[in-house]
């Protein structure tokens, strides 16, 4: 299923980070923004146990999270989403997958992956910024099955139909989060209107 998390504060910074003359520095600290805002619209239905806490008044019966919060940025551009989640929910731990894509062919290609254990019993969050073709997001779920993964979330800032159909079609079972949907792919495979290379612009290399 496909939401689109269309909240004015996501929007706004996302306008921020879409401006070509937006510093690496400010579009580093809007992703992280809107990560968290992302993160925080997410999380509603994660699972929660009933816990006894003492206050300084006494007992409390509340409710903690149940399940171990896994994310799963897809190098580089994922990298770029960790830090804003980790704020708001910063027990979470963090695998790694690595993934290149092929200039000519536009497919994935997969070159590392570190994963904690117990996935199979994880809420996993794939993270990145963009959902293009939806080839590395659909690797990158794959992967993650295969480690156990059962309730997996896809979080990208920018998707387009192509890429969220890609998806629906291959894992219909994984929830698709979006800040925005976006009109289309170029010829070359970039999101049009975009905001560039997430991967270039968080680390400053072009």
């Amino acid at each position: 299923m496909l939401k689109v998390l269309d909240h004015p504060l996501i929007t706004h910074k996302l306008a921020i980070m879409r401006d070509k003359d937006t510093s690496t520095k400010d579009f580093r600290q809007n992703l992280d923004e809107i990560a968290g805002l992302m993160a925080y619209e997410i999380s509603r239905d994660f699972p929660t146990k009933k816990i006894e806490v003492e206050t300084p008044m006494g007992p409390c019966t509340t409710k903690a999270l149940s399940k171990d919060i896994v994310l799963v940025p897809i190098l580089r551009a994922g990298l770029g989403m960790v830090s804003g989640i980790l704020d708001l929910v910063p027990t979470a731990k963090v695998a790694h997958i690595g993934l290149y894509r092929d200039e000519e062919t536009l497919e994935p290609h997969e070159y590392f992956a570190k994963y904690p254990k117990n996935m199979e019993d994880a809420v996993v969050m794939i993270v990145d910024p963009m959902l293009a073709t939806g080839g590395s997001a659909n690797a990158a779920i794959t992967m993650v099955k295969k480690q156990g993964a059962r309730n997996i979330r896809l979080v990208c800032l920018v998707g387009v139909p192509e890429g969220v159909r890609a998806v629906e079609d291959m894992h219909p079972d994984v929830d698709i989060y979006l800040a925005a949907l976006d009109d289309k792919l170029n010829e070359v495979g970039y999101i049009v209107p975009g905001l560039g290379d997430a991967g270039d612009r968080i680390f400053g290399t072009k």
